[in-house]
This record gives C-alpha cells, sequence and structure tokens, in this order.
C-alpha cells in the first residue's frame, strides 16, 4: 500500500465491520452453499501483479462473503459461542496494528505484564483462591495438552522429556467419556497412548464420573504394574453439560497424588455468577484450570486461559532456553512462551482488558443469567408440546430435545432430517448429538447480542418445521 491507502483501507474496513454487525439478523446464519462452490470461485493460480484493493474488497464481498457461517449471529445457537464482543474487536485492531511477537518480556514488556494482571482479575471474577497463576493460551486444547504433559512428567520425575517413553511404566490417565475430544488428542500427542485414557462410567443428570469406579480403576492399574499419572475432570461437557463432581474426583486425585485438570472451556465462564458456582465446588483444589474468556464471555477468539497451582512444574515441563531467548540483567520476569507449547504469542490479554473495562463484571452476570434462564424457558415450552421430549435437562443454558418420529419411523433418522431442515431454513443454527446412542437436538443460548425475541424465533423455527416433516 503506497500513501494514505493503509489509513484509508483500515477506516473502510471498520466501516464495513460496524455495517456487518447491524445487518446479521438480516441474514441466514449458515450458507446454504455447496462443498466446492467456492473453491472453484477461487484463481486457481496466485497473481503475478498486485491487484487493486478495491478489486481484492470486491471478491471478498461478492464470492467469501456469502460462504461464512455467521458466528456473531444472535441466533447462533450451535455447538458454543466464539463471541467477540465489539470493544473486543477494537482491541484486535490495535493488536493486528502493532503486530507484536509476545514471546519474552522484553520482545512485549506492556503484554507479558498486563496479562499477569488480567489473569488475576480473572481469578478474581472466578472465585478461585489466591495462589494460583496463570497464562493466556490460544484454546483449551492447548492448555489441556500443557497439563497433560505436565502430569506426564511429574508422574515419570521428570525424566519423560528426556529420556522418551520407552522403557518407562504405562501411564494411566482417567476422564469420563463426556470430555472433549481435546483430551483425546492431548492423550495422542503425549505419546501416553489412546488405550491409556481410562474411561469411568458416569452416572445421574450431569453425567458425572463415578468417583468409586474412578478410585478402583486407579487401585486396579497401580496393582498391575501401571502408573497413574492424571485426571481430568469436566464442568459443562460439549454434548450434553456434562459435569463431574470437582470435589469428589479431587479427594481421589489427594488420596493418590495425582495431578487433577479441570476443563471448564465453556461453563467456566459463568463461574462470574455466585450463584452458578456450586457446578465446580471443588475446583480450587485442581491443580490447573481452563476456561476461554471467547466462549461465552465475549472475548475475541482466540484466548483461552489456564489457571495453575505450582507454575513451576508447567516451566519445567515446557520451558527450552536457548541463548538467544535469554533476558540478562532482569531478574523476577515472567517469559510466558515457557508456560506454552508454542514459542510465538500473540497479545491476547488485550483485548480482555478492553472487554472487562468497557463491559464491568455485572454486565456480563446479567447477559449470562438472561442466557440461562431463556435456556430453561425454551425447554420448558419445548417439553410441552406434543412430541417433544427433553432429553438432557439444561446444564446452564444447554440442553437437548427430540422429536417423536411417526410411528415405525426411525427415530434418529427423523430428529437428522429435522436438524438439517433447520439449519437449511436459515433462522437459527443448530446442531446434533447422541445420547446413550441415540441422536438428540443440541440448543444452547450464548451469543453476546441474543434476546429473548431471538429465543422465541427459535420456538417457532423448531416447532413449525417439525409440524411439515411429521
Amino acid at each position: 500500500m503506497k500513501g494514505n491507502e493503509f489509513r484509508e483501507w483500515s477506516l473502510y474496513a471498520a466501516e464495513w465491520g460496524a455495517d456487518y454487525r447491524d445487518t446479521l439478523r438480516e441474514r441466514p446464519v449458515r450458507p446454504l452453499v455447496e462443498p466446492g462452490e467456492i473453491f472453484k470461485s477461487i484463481n486457481a493460480s496466485p497473481p503475478e501483479d498486485g491487484e487493486t484493493m478495491q478489486a481484492i474488497f470486491a471478491d471478498f464481498e461478492q464470492k467469501i462473503l456469502p460462504g461464512m457461517t455467521h458466528w456473531q449471529h444472535p441466533r447462533f445457537f450451535a455447538y458454543f459461542p466464539a463471541n467477540a464482543a465489539p470493544a473486543s474487536v477494537v482491541a484486535e485492531y490495535l493488536v493486528s496494528a502493532m503486530a507484536a511477537q509476545c514471546m519474552l518480556w522484553q520482545t512485549s514488556p506492556a503484554a507479558t505484564e498486563l496479562e499477569t494482571r488480567v489473569v488475576d482479575w480473572m481469578r478474581q471474577a472466578l472465585g478461585l483462591p489466591e495462589g494460583f497463576s496463570g497464562v493466556m493460551q490460544d484454546s483449551a486444547s492447548s492448555a489441556t495438552l500443557a497439563a497433560v504433559l505436565t502430569m506426564r512428567e511429574r508422574a515419570l520425575d521428570w525424566q519423560g522429556n528426556k529420556k522418551g517413553l520407552q522403557g518407562q511404566p504405562i501411564l494411566r490417565v482417567y476422564s469420563s467419556d463426556q470430555v472433549h475430544t481435546s483430551i483425546d488428542r492431548a492423550i495422542w500427542v503425549s505419546g501416553i497412548g489412546e488405550e491409556n485414557l481410562v474411561r469411568i462410567p458416569v452416572a445421574g443428570r450431569f453425567r458425572a464420573m463415578d468417583v468409586a469406579a474412578l478410585e478402583a480403576a486407579i487401585v486396579a492399574d497401580r496393582e498391575a504394574g501401571m502408573l497413574p499419572a492424571g485426571i481430568i475432570a469436566s464442568v459443562g461437557g460439549t454434548s450434553t453439560g456434562g459435569t463431574d463432581d470437582v470435589a469428589g474426583v479431587a479427594a481421589v486425585a489427594k488420596r493418590h497424588g495425582l495431578y487433577l485438570h479441570v476443563d471448564a472451556a465453556w461453563a467456566g465462564s459463568a463461574m462470574i455468577c455466585p450463584e452458578f458456582r456450586h457446578f465446580w465446588a471443588g475446583a480450587e483444589q485442581a491443580d490447573s484450570i481452563v476456561f476461554n474468556p471467547h466462549k461465552w464471555l465475549g472475548a475475541q477468539f482466540d484466548c483461552s486461559m489456564q489457571f495453575i497451582r505450582q507454575p513451576d512444574d508447567l516451566v519445567r515441563t515446557l520451558a527450552i532456553k536457548p541463548e538467544f531467548l535469554k533476558t540478562h540483567g532482569r531478574d523476577g520476569i515472567i517469559n510466558y512462551s515457557e508456560w506454552s507449547v508454542p514459542l510465538g504469542r500473540r497479545f491476547r490479554a488485550l483485548k480482555l482488558w478492553f472487554l472487562l473495562r468497557a463491559h464491568g463484571l455485572e454486565n456480563l452476570r446479567t447477559m449470562i443469567r438472561n442466557h440461562v434462564a431463556w435456556s430453561e424457558r425454551l425447554a420448558a415450552r419445548l417439553a410441552g408440546e406434543p412430541d417433544f421430549e427433553i432429553v438432557t435437562e439444561p446444564m446452564l443454558s444447554l440442553f437437548s430435545f427430540r422429536h417423536v418420529a411417526d410411528e415405525g419411523g426411525d427415530a434418529d433418522d427423523h430428529n437428522l432430517r429435522l436438524v438439517n431442515a433447520i439449519n437449511d431454513d436459515g433462522r437459527i443454527y443448530l446442531t446434533q448429538t447422541r445420547v446413550d446412542g441415540h441422536v438428540a437436538i443440541r440448543f444452547q443460548v450464548g451469543q453476546f447480542e441474543t434476546t429473548a425475541a431471538d429465543i422465541d424465533t427459535a420456538f417457532e423455527t423448531i416447532t413449525e418445521i417439525a409440524r411439515c416433516l411429521a
């Protein structure tokens, strides 16, 4: 870009972004495009000469935008939210313009020190005790991998990185089947192996790990010559909100000297509301906890936070200190690249700082309380409709339901056709899951701009399309 072009197009892009947010309700949540349609519309070879920004932006609007799923749409009820509150977006403009690489204190002192402060703000907001430090990761997947690597190293007396796993005892990690698939991936990448992730049976409304079965599995593995390394507890699992008895699990972990990691990636945001903290009672006893401000709290993706009881263990597991990464003549500094798997780090703290200051905790609490209340109300309305059944009761703002198929019909196929028809309609966006082997439809409220009227639209859409399929 030459002359004032950067200024002009930056202003143009900001105006476009504001207009885009203002018109989201007029757009279908999910695009009606066929696989390969966008790919075919883009030139097969890169340009030899530069093109004008006018031409590039025109192609963005004509070819790219029609193929986007609108995650900031107020009727996005699928998956979990990936919110981007406007104050957070403004901060991201600044982060992108500065383009700092925040791997060390010396490469961006303000980024490091703001991160330290903002992590502690969130510790206080969530009601966690003093003694937890923390780091901002890109996602819960990275935080969980860091936790699994740390539990591996601690169990092996810090010899895994040095000697590898060959010749070592077989390591075992324990969780329910309600945890996110990022746990499976962490087990793969850490070298522990899929067969050594022990799935503990679940019971009760929230599909919590059977604590007695957990302890029995640990004892049996030890007697068989295996080496239990850690436990991963779930608070608000992705499928139906599966939530463990964290205090009970923590007691088992303490008795057996095991590392405990709590995955509260989605539900953790709700803990800014004191009345919801019973869902993770005992989390203060964990070795590490992850939650994603980029889900329900409103921070722009990517923005995950890992709280750690003993950061020295994490640093001992992950830190590599070649001469060119050392900061000489400074004591007591933190280099957060030693707390995470990637060396490179973005300035994530700025968007959360902007967000918390612009909204304040009380406004964020109101949003979350509304979402929970609206979800409970919708579940009750659907339960009162003929041929609808609630499969899993609301866990915070997440529940699942099913529509009863005609006599002799395939219920799973019927509900898959229903969720596909709902999504093709475009007014709302839902996803399906399986509960006890059968298809159910998930519904969660979490988008930053959702209103009670959007929940009414969801009810009308679901019931109307179900009647058409009957």
